[in-house]
């Protein structure tokens, strides 16, 4: 597979086949049309055509192309958002069933391994949340608390941690756990989802929607295919332009594999507790170097900050790298260095359903919170209960149009960053010429009234385009870890030339002026 989200290079990708699929190259009608075929579009459409739906799957860049290849596939039911905030936010009902429908997902994909026969590395692991001082093991105590709370009794207390150089302090050990190969997964169900009848079409990027009883998704070349649902899966909603943008905000964040012996570290995920967190899983027999037939590749995420709003990317794997040496002094080499983007949505939890403000038939799936693997497979179950007519306890949870009085605040925190990054406006530019601007870098550059995006590339040709995000007006800033142009506000992302790699943005960067 190619990296089509950034210039570093995910482990996932890495000889993996996906499904031959072509571009759409006709207007065509069907029962469901979905946008996106990451885990949460290809998921959500395996499901449907099981139930003997006629679907169509359509999508921008390649299967898996997006921010599915850039996960650390954790498959986990204790949530980033701790349950002790959950309970404050949702009542100790819906931190319950935001528990459960993280579980049931895990055991949704374990069944959809077995019924598919996907050879992709799925285990079953132990989850720990790890303290390393005294404040942390003071907030490990209200998390057990609140687990018990909720009837999540087989948590358990370990004074110690199963690995001695992680930590000194306690933690908490969370059963039913598991980790996977995500692209093995993807592709496997891909092909299950053509074998039952599915139509997938790739290369074929939609700029358009028209909605109402039947609903159509329009191309960049103007074909348009046809629906009675539509469902919208691109990690941002690219059908929305302002409302739930508002309701959540990307981050991005970063990832190492390193070399470790077979059984130095026990096969499990790993939580710290520290702002932005650290998380950690094994992906047994692989680290890519020569003589890796005894080595493992240990997998370290972390070190999260909003989209476009962060300078020294490059040193956020080295803080990684840091944390991980300290932690788990046994690793050896970096063999992979990649990032990723996640929606960190205000009130702690994924927005599943009906699209606020649209016609009953269009649904939405976003804010994965880090959470993107089970929280894609739950928007997979929840939107084909909605659209096969049938209850759904997770329903009213995950409402996209749901308003949570006591996250007012974080809403507000998050909206006015938002208003404040248009200040760039009447900044200086970073150079003042393009010649400043050296190959293999991009620059911000003030021409008169406007702003320009200037890429060098390695031949030292330099390119301009406008820096004015396509979405609602901010200006973007240099990626240099991605190579890309990332959006402040929304998180939007172009290449160095200005071409949309993600929404919500739909068009390309404009001409410089």
């Amino acid at each position: 597979m190619k990296r089509e989200s950034g210039a570093s290079l995910p482990v996932w990708v890495e000889n993996i086949a996906m499904p031959v699929t072509s571009p759409l190259q006709d207007n065509i009608r069907c029962d469901v049309c979905i946008v996106g075929a990451g885990i949460a579009g290809v998921t959500t459409a395996y499901l449907l055509a099981k139930e003997g739906r006629d679907v169509v799957l359509l999508e921008a860049k390649e299967i898996g192309g997006g921010e599915t290849s850039r996960t650390t596939a954790h498959l986990s039911n204790a949530l980033d958002e701790r349950f002790d905030e959950l309970i404050r936010l949702f009542g100790e009902d819906g931190a319950r069933l935001a528990a459960q429908s993280h579980g049931k997902a895990i055991d949704k994909i374990e069944e959809i391994i077995k019924d598919e026969k996907i050879d992709c590395d799925f285990t079953r692991v132990d989850g720990y949340l790890f303290a390393t001082d005294n404040k942390q093991q003071d907030d490990l105590m209200k998390e057990l608390e609140a687990l018990q709370k909720i009837g999540w009794l087989d948590v358990v207390l370990r004074k110690h941690s199963p690995l001695s150089t992680l930590t000194e302090y306690p933690c908490l050990q969370y059963p039913n756990q598991a980790h996977f190969h995500v692209l093995k997964y993807l592709s496997g169900l891909a092909k299950a989802f053509l074998e039952a009848g599915g139509r997938i079409f790739t290369k074929t990027k939609i700029e358009r929607f028209e909605t109402g009883p039947v609903v159509s998704a329009i191309s960049k070349e103007g074909h348009a295919v046809a629906a009675n649902h539509l469902v919208v899966t691109t990690n941002t909603p690219i059908n929305d332009m302002v409302t739930m943008h508002t309701k959540q905000a990307p981050y991005r964040t970063y990832a190492i594999g390193l070399a470790v012996r077979q059984g130095e570290v026990p096969d499990a995920l790993y939580w710290d507790m520290e702002d932005p967190y650290h998380y950690v899983r094994l992906l047994k027999g692989k680290t890519g170097g020569e003589n890796a037939e005894d080595l493992d590749l240990l997998i370290v995420g972390g070190e999260d900050h909003k989209t476009g709003q962060a300078e020294n990317l490059s040193q956020r794997f080295d803080a990684l790298e840091r944390w991980t040496r300290k932690h788990f002094p046994m690793a050896k080499e970096v063999v992979y260095r990649w990032s990723g983007q996640v929606l960190e949505p205000v009130d702690g939890l994924g927005f599943i359903g009906r699209n606020p403000g649209d016609s009953e038939n269009v649904y939405i799936a976003t804010g994965d919170s880090g959470h993107g693997m089970t929280h894609s497979t739950i928007a997979g179950m929840l939107i084909t209960d909605l659209i096969q007519g049938r209850p759904n306890p997770w329903e009213k949870l995950y409402d996209p149009a749901r308003k949570n009085t006591k996250s007012v605040g974080e809403f507000l925190k998050e909206n006015l960053n938002v208003a404040a990054q248009f200040k760039d406006f009447v900044t200086p530019g970073e150079v003042n010429d393009p010649m400043e601007v050296l190959p293999g870098t991009g620059k911000i550059m003030r021409k008169g009234m406007s702003k320009v995006a200037v890429y060098c590339d390695q031949d030292g040709v330099r390119h301009q385009c406008s820096a004015v995000c396509t979405h609602l007006g901010c200006l973007v800033n240099w990626n240099e870890v991605e190579r890309s142009w990332d959006c402040p506000c929304h998180g939007s992302r172009f290449d160095p030339f200005g071409r949309v790699i993600t929404g919500p943005a739909t068009k390309d960067l404009g001409p410089a002026e």
